[in-house]
């Protein structure tokens, strides 16, 4: 796993862009390409639903820029169906398979429904089993309120699991990342229509200033991943380039490639 100790990585769930947002710089280019012309990194969405095949993880990965990620949803059936319960054959399985992402690979995903509250006996032994066989850090974005405890916070302290923020948030605390150091992880699913509003210049602007502070609480080599999921009507990628701008003009930041922040 690589370190890129100054990246600031910014995009959007799915790589589905409209050609007016995102436009090619020369015919023939794959969805992903084009996309990789405009934003550093990616949430990869479709593994919640079914794997993808080797081969395709491998063209993906090898179709990117060198400093592209790739952060990846672990698959609904160990999170939802399973609920984290006897999941250490198909958790192996996923994280054999995304370790072909090589140095391209960002974090893996954890994403857990509403309605599963914490019971911290199954959630040690699946974090520290996910540990384990991990090529790459984990995030939690949990969506029940008792998984925003002090306790919770010491169990994924402990584990070295980071917890995303989001908005909407189930409570205050959700809005932030937690406690765990790295990386900064913030997840914008869109507000107040849950997947298709778009975010006002003053929510960007928020958004910024958090993103910003984080940087500075954490240090240099802390990396923070941007993943807007407001896509059902393109939202996404006006709001990941809107969030671009915002935090590579302020002072103490002096130029911008796709991903980078020069402190």
């Amino acid at each position: 796993m690589v370190n890129h100790p100054r990246k600031v990585y910014i995009g959007t769930s799915g790589w589905s862009v409209a050609q007016a947002v995102a436009p090619a710089s020369r015919p023939g280019l794959s969805g992903l390409e084009r996309y990789a012309e405009h934003f550093s990194a990616v949430e990869i969405n479709s593994t919640f639903y079914r794997l993808p095949l080797a081969k395709t993880v491998e063209r993906w990965r090898d179709s990117t820029p060198d400093d592209f990620r790739f952060a990846v949803k672990l698959p609904r059936s160990i999170t939802h169906e399973a609920g984290l319960v006897a999941v250490e054959a198909p958790t192996a399985e996923f994280c054999e398979l995304v370790a072909r992402f090589e140095r391209k690979l960002g974090p893996l995903l954890v994403q857990l429904p509403a309605s599963l509250e914490l019971e911290a006996r199954v959630a040690s032994r699946f974090l520290e089993h996910l540990g384990r066989v991990s090529p790459a850090p984990v995030v939690l974005e949990p969506r029940h309120v008792s998984w925003f405890t002090p306790e919770a916070e010491r169990l994924l302290t402990d584990r070295g699991v980071a917890r995303a923020a989001a908005d909407p948030a189930c409570c205050e605390a959700a809005s932030r990342p937690g406690a765990a150091a790295r990386p900064s992880y913030f997840r914008w699913h869109g507000s107040p229509r849950k997947y298709f509003s778009a975010y006002p210049p003053e929510a960007i602007s928020a958004f910024a200033a958090q993103v910003l502070a984080m940087k500075r609480a954490r240090g240099a080599r802390n990396e923070v991943y941007c993943f807007f999921d407001n896509t059902a009507l393109g939202a996404a990628a006006i709001n990941a380039r809107s969030l671009a701008t915002a935090l590579f003009l302020p002072s103490g930041y002096s130029s911008y490639t796709p991903g980078s922040a020069r402190e």
